[in-house]
C-alpha cells in the first residue's frame, strides 16, 4: 500500500539532534497513526557522525531510509527527496523538531478540504527566542516581506509544510533557486520558502496557514548561525523572486 505521507526530513550536521532521540519520537507518533507512511531523510553531505548514527538507528525499519546528496544546501536536500516520495503528501520537517511531529495531527484535516498545501504558522511569540531575533529580527522580516510579496501569508518561513507530492514536483522543477551556481559552504539559509509559496499561489494552489507548536529545540552545533546575516540576505532573494516575477520568469 502507497504511504499516505511521507515525512521528509534534511539533515546537515544534526548528530546534537539526532542523539536527543527526535527520531525515535517521529517514528512512535506516525506508527500510531491509521495511514501508511514512510520517513525519508535526505543528507547534504553532513561532516559529522550523524549520517552513521541514523544509518544504524534506522536499520531495522523498512519504510524509512536515507538518501544522500552532495552538500548544496537544504533545498537541494529537499528536492533530492521529493523526487524519490512515494507518499501522496510530503511533509517538510526539520531533524530538530522545533515544530514537533504530533502537529501533522492539525495539519491532515485540511487536505480533506480541499487544500493543496498547509503550512505550520509560529506566530510571533516563540519561545527560547532572543529578544532581538524575536522581536528585531523576525517583525522586520516579517514586515519586509509582505510588503514585497504573499502579503496574505503571515510566516513563511516554518519548517513545517505539508504540500501535495506532485505539486510539490511540479514547484522545485521551477525554482529559479536552482538555476544559481551551486556553490555553497557550511551552513546556510535561503528564502525557498518564499519561491515555493510563491510558485504554489501562482499555479494556482489551495494554501492554508495553521498555528502550530514551536518552540526553539535545536541543539545542533554544526550550524554556525547569524540571524541578521541571512536575514538581509534572505530579503535580497525575496527580491529576486520578485524580480523574477516582474519578468515574467515564473509565467
Amino acid at each position: 500500500m502507497k504511504p499516505l505521507v511521507t515525512v521528509l526530513i534534511p539533515n546537515y550536521n544534526e548528530i546534537e539532534n539526532v542523539k536527543r532521540g527526535v527520531l525515535g519520537n517521529i517514528l512512535t507518533y506516525l506508527k500510531k497513526q491509521s495511514y501508511p507512511f514512510e520517513v525519508i531523510i535526505s543528507d547534504d553531505g553532513s561532516t559529522d557522525s550523524s549520517v552513521l548514527v541514523i544509518k544504524e538507528f534506522i536499520a531495522g525499519f523498512p519504510n524509512v531510509k536515507i538518501i544522500y546528496n552532495q552538500h548544496s544546501g537544504k533545498p537541494y536536500a529537499l528536492r533530492s527527496g521529493i523526487a524519490e516520495a512515494q507518499g501522496k503528501y510530503v511533509l517538510l520537517t526539520d531533524m530538530d523538531q522545533s515544530t514537533p511531529i504530533s502537529e501533522l495531527t492539525k495539519l491532515l484535516p485540511y487536505t480533506q478540504k480541499g487544500f493543496d498545501l498547509v503550512i505550520g504558522s509560529r506566530g510571533i511569540h516563540r519561545p527560547n527566542s532572543s529578544f532581538i531575533r524575536k522581536y528585531v529580527i523576525s517583525l522586520g522580516f516579517l514586515t519586509v516581506r509582505r510588503i514585497i510579496l504573499l502579503p496574505e501569508i503571515i510566516d513563511t518561513q516554518c519548517g513545517f509544510k505539508l504540500i501535495k507530492t506532485e505539486l510539490a514536483r511540479q514547484i522545485f522543477s521551477q525554482m529559479k533557486l536552482f538555476g544559481r551556481a551551486n556553490n555553497v559552504s557550511g551552513w546556510k539559509v535561503t528564502a525557498y520558502d518564499v519561491e515555493l509559496l510563491h510558485l504554489a499561489k501562482k499555479l494556482g494552489a489551495k494554501i492554508k496557514e495553521v498555528p502550530v507548536i514551536w518552540k526553539n529545540e535545536d541543539t545542533s552545533l554544526g550550524k554556525s548561525r547569524n540571524f541578521v546575516k541571512e536575514s538581509i540576505e534572505m530579503l535580497f532573494e525575496i527580491m529576486r523572486v520578485r524580480i523574477n516575477d516582474i519578468l515574467g520568469k515564473y509565467d
